[in-house]
């Protein structure tokens, strides 16, 4: 069974209510303030987990220091932490903008925003249990394998099904060549998939109705699969792209985030 790829949104999101309910709380009791001990302390909090989030993953993919642990297990981890650390700075700002820290806050989302469509575009790389990219050519036989399922479970239904599959097969044909639009608006393909599946469904009679809905779920796999294997080259192509525009943005909204952290210390405590 493939894992949850959106368990750490889930985590991220959960993480995200009760941070919210605390600081609504808190802002029951008083001003929120940038410079107060809960202010300073939820800042650095995010801040560390910022920090954590832009060398971990890289340290684990790039050195031997970590080694323990799947890759796909750490990306869970990073992307977490890339969620929950930026909203806990956004608190921290106390939803002031001025200055330096306004510019660390909008490379914060920025670089928020990017780590989205990276994720986006990681997770249409097609990936095994063990977190590692899968090459064209599993793809394919893992797709010949699909088609033999689904050619000898169709052997074995009545015309009526067989027909509705074909019907299926010729309203919603796949581009004869992938592009970034294709490997962007999958979602809306799936969705509207589904939907021209769910009406030819319905055009059935109540017996083959049940029938078609079994196959369903390997008709949908079937597609995912085919548009992963078309879309692989161009997955590879953004990702690289997305690297190349990512990093520096990071090292951009570190680069600030030290400089605010240095400029808050010295006019808190240095400066008196």
């Amino acid at each position: 069974m493939p894992q949850d790829r959106k368990t750490e949104l889930k985590a991220a999101l959960l993480t995200i209510l009760i941070l919210s309910i605390v600081y609504i709380i808190y802002a029951q009791v008083t001003t929120p303030r940038a410079s107060s001990l809960f202010g300073h302390s939820i800042g650095i909090v995010g801040f560390a987990l910022m920090l954590a989030t832009e060398t971990l993953y890289s340290l684990r993919k790039r050195t031997t220091l970590f080694r323990w642990g799947r890759m796909s297990q750490w990306l869970a981890v990073h992307i977490y932490m890339g969620i929950v650390g930026p909203y806990m700075v956004l608190l921290h700002s106390a939803w002031k903008f001025a200055g330096l820290a306004g510019i660390t806050m909008l490379l914060t989302m920025i670089v928020v925003a990017s780590g989205f469509i990276g994720r986006y575009i990681y997770t249409t790389v097609h990936r095994s249990l063990a977190g590692a990219e899968l090459r064209e050519e599993e793809l394919q036989a893992e797709l010949a394998e699909l088609n033999q399922t689904i050619q000898q479970r169709l052997a074995e239904q009545p015309q009526a099904v067989r027909d509705a599959i074909l019907q299926l097969t010729q309203s919603r044909p796949l581009p004869k060549k992938a592009d970034a639009g294709m490997l962007f608006f999958r979602f809306w393909d799936n969705l509207s998939y589904r939907m021209e599946l769910r009406r030819i469904r319905s055009m059935l009679p109540p017996s083959e109705r049940a029938t078609l809905r079994e196959l369903q779920q390997l008709l949908l796999k079937q597609r995912a699969i085919r548009m992963q294997t078309m879309t692989l080259g161009v997955a590879r192509g953004l990702l690289g792209l997305w690297h190349t525009i990512h990093v520096p943005l990071g090292l951009a909204l570190f680069t600030a985030a030290f400089l605010h952290s240095l400029f808050a210390l010295y006019y808190a405590t240095l400066s008196w």
